[in-house]
């Protein structure tokens, strides 16, 4: 007499967890085999279950083999960390991130895009570690097709090489890449300086000398706080802070570098941009603290540069247009954003309501 059918079903499960391809296919028929041949029953709707598995198996097989690999988006930009196996980008990625990863003093630890994010300056900006390309990777070999698919994606690209070398690897990467016709903001990551010897630093700049350049050690924090503040520049977008009686948001909001005070009143809100004539500006694009300029002054990237919306006047029609774009938030109708601009955006709104009364 068959157990039960409800432990059958876990039993099942457990059998597939950690088998992906062939792998579950072949477990999957084996449990078919095992089932009892009812036709009708609970033992009947887990034979269904099983032959569907199998068939969703077989699709995603095929899609990972059509090269989608997918990696969803998060936080202001995407960044891949690509290399060489070995190159220590997993370390890395560990480092700046404390994801949970397996890290191994040995080639293809890592066998698919692994996402995290780091916060930098108060920003959060995910990083991808892409697994390490090899030789003829553009024609598929090693997955790399797939592979390239996702680096095609991101919005830069930051290439890690071990200080000790040798570098050969990594010029076959950058000839791979350049292969698929992905052409992205680039620096180098000298990684494992802890580990390197005199000279060797100078050795690796010599061999590739046409990217930003930053030596890493995920022993050293400041070392660290010097990579995240490279890897920011490379973004190419500039932070922002808002304020109220000169208390300043921890959390700025990321811009587009040669943004302007209209522009982040709309991020703000895009119904903002009526209501308002101007800003105060403390920080690098003001001339003196707490400079008034209009809606076209440019914005510019650094922890002191802060901006405080100023309304047009404190009439009743303002304040119910505030209200009713706070109604908006919090039904959370606003799209593109985060969940931490959404705080942000609240917190503006609010302050705005309590400079008309």
């Amino acid at each position: 007499m068959p157990m039960p059918h409800r432990t059958q079903m876990q039993l099942i499960k457990r059998r597939l967890i950690g088998k992906e391809g062939s792998e579950r296919v072949h477990e999957l028929r084996a449990i078919l085999q095992e089932l009892p041949g009812y036709r009708n029953g609970p033992y009947a709707d887990i034979r269904r279950w099983v032959l569907e598995q199998i068939e969703e198996t077989h699709k995603r097989s095929h899609a990972i083999q059509r090269d989608s690999i997918a990696i969803r988006r998060e936080g202001v930009a995407q960044m891949a960390l690509v290399g060489a196996p070995n190159a220590g980008k997993s370390s890395l990625l560990h480092a700046v991130s404390h994801v949970q990863i397996k890290i191994g003093d040995y080639a293809f630890t890592t066998l698919r895009p692994v996402a995290a994010l780091t916060r930098i300056g108060g920003v959060l900006v995910q990083l991808v570690e892409i697994p390490g390309l090899l030789s003829r990777a553009a024609e598929g070999r090693g997955g790399g097709r797939a592979l390239l698919g996702v680096l095609r994606g991101a919005d830069a690209i930051v290439y890690c090489a071990d200080t000790s070398g040798p570098y050969d690897a990594l010029l076959d990467v950058r000839n791979e890449v350049a292969l698929a016709g992905i052409d992205l903001p680039s620096m180098l990551a000298a990684t494992k300086m802890d580990e390197a010897r005199e000279g060797d630093l100078a050795t690796l700049q010599a061999a590739i000398p046409d990217f930003p350049f930053v030596g890493v050690s995920i022993i050293v924090d400041g070392i660290l706080v010097a990579f995240k503040d490279a890897v920011w520049k490379l973004t190419g977008l500039i932070r922002v802070y808002l304020s109220h009686n000169k208390q300043v948001d921890e959390e700025p909001l990321a811009m587009e570098r040669g943004s302007t005070i209209i522009d982040v009143a709309i991020k703000v809100h895009k119904d903002l941009a009526a209501n308002f004539r101007g800003a105060r500006i403390w920080g690098p694009s003001a001339r003196f603290d707490g400079q008034l300029v209009g809606r076209d002054h440019l914005v510019q990237d650094g922890d002191s540069d802060v901006t405080e919306l100023v309304l047009t006047n404190s009439g009743k029609a303002e304040r119910e247009a505030i209200f009713q774009l706070q109604s908006e938030v919090r039904r959370r109708t606003m799209r593109g954003i985060s969940d931490q601009e959404y705080t942000i955006v609240l917190d503006v709104l609010q302050r705005m309501v309590n400079n008309l009364e």
